[in-house]
């Protein structure tokens, strides 16, 4: 069975700085795996790789054994992939509804903006009310999206990432900006999301998370793998603990 994620000697450099360097790894279906690494380790820039939004020099990127390296970012969504940002991108003249009906139905179109032009809408509808109630915005469906707090603007960029389908999730620092209320009521949404099977990759900076709820940690240095195993082990590592020493971790920055 193929890995539902596998990245063969991944590289890409701007122009003279090397951001990823030779990055190798495979995630199994069903994993839960946190990315970590000091700032500038060239976590966001690997995952903006994997999720098409950057072309690599070298090096191959795989879903569930398809080779998308020379795909967009449509082709790897239908191959099972879904990403979230960090800076939250609802469309916020938009009901929170709307904006997962987008993805609910992308299937079903020709683009996702036909969802909401269908006469008939009610799988969509009902299947964005379902995510919603399992992030836990049931009941906020009418709201325009850019009235949410952060704290759940921050759940509906996962929902509209839910509404999919995908196999494989990327989550680019989901708890950035949130206070330990939400950041734990953010924790237990994707832990819920892992719990229906899918494969979760998590980028940051939130040790105390991480180290929570990931059954694996990958972390990078320099643009290279230096460490991956289970969480405890991986941190205990001397390389792992001089990288985070002298890198710093200040919260939230660019990774």
């Amino acid at each position: 069975m193929s890995a539902a994620l596998q990245l063969d000697d991944v590289a890409i450099r701007f122009g003279g700085v090397l951001a990823v360097d030779g990055v190798s790894f495979a995630v199994e279906q069903g994993d839960f795996v946190g990315l970590i690494g000091p700032n500038g380790a060239g976590k966001t820039t690997l995952i903006r790789i994997v999720a098409g939004l950057l072309h690599p020099d070298r090096g191959r990127v795989r879903l569930s054994g398809l080779d998308v390296t020379e795909e967009g970012t449509a082709a790897r969504v239908r191959a099972g992939l879904a990403l979230t940002h960090q800076i939250v991108r609802p469309f916020r003249q938009m009901t929170v509804l709307d904006n997962v009906v987008l993805g609910a139905g992308y299937r079903r179109t020709s683009s996702p903006f036909r969802a909401l032009l269908h006469v008939d809408r009610r799988h969509e509808n009902a299947r964005a009310a379902e995510i919603l109630a399992l992030v836990g915005l049931g009941g906020a469906e009418k709201k325009l999206a850019g009235s949410l707090p952060l704290g759940q603007m921050k759940r509906l960029e996962v929902a509209r990432a839910l509404a999919v389908d995908p196999k494989v999730i990327l989550l680019d620092e989901p708890l950035a900006g949130l206070n330990h209320a939400e950041a734990a009521k953010q924790v237990e949404t994707i832990a819920e999301v892992h719990a229906r099977g899918i494969t979760v990759v998590l980028v940051e900076h939130n040790l105390e998370e991480v180290m929570r709820i990931c059954r694996r940690l990958i972390v990078l240095n320099n643009g290279q793998v230096i460490g991956d195993g289970e969480p405890r082990e991986v941190m205990a590592d001397p390389v792992v603990h001089d990288a985070y020493v002298g890198g710093g971790m200040v919260s939230h920055a660019e990774a």
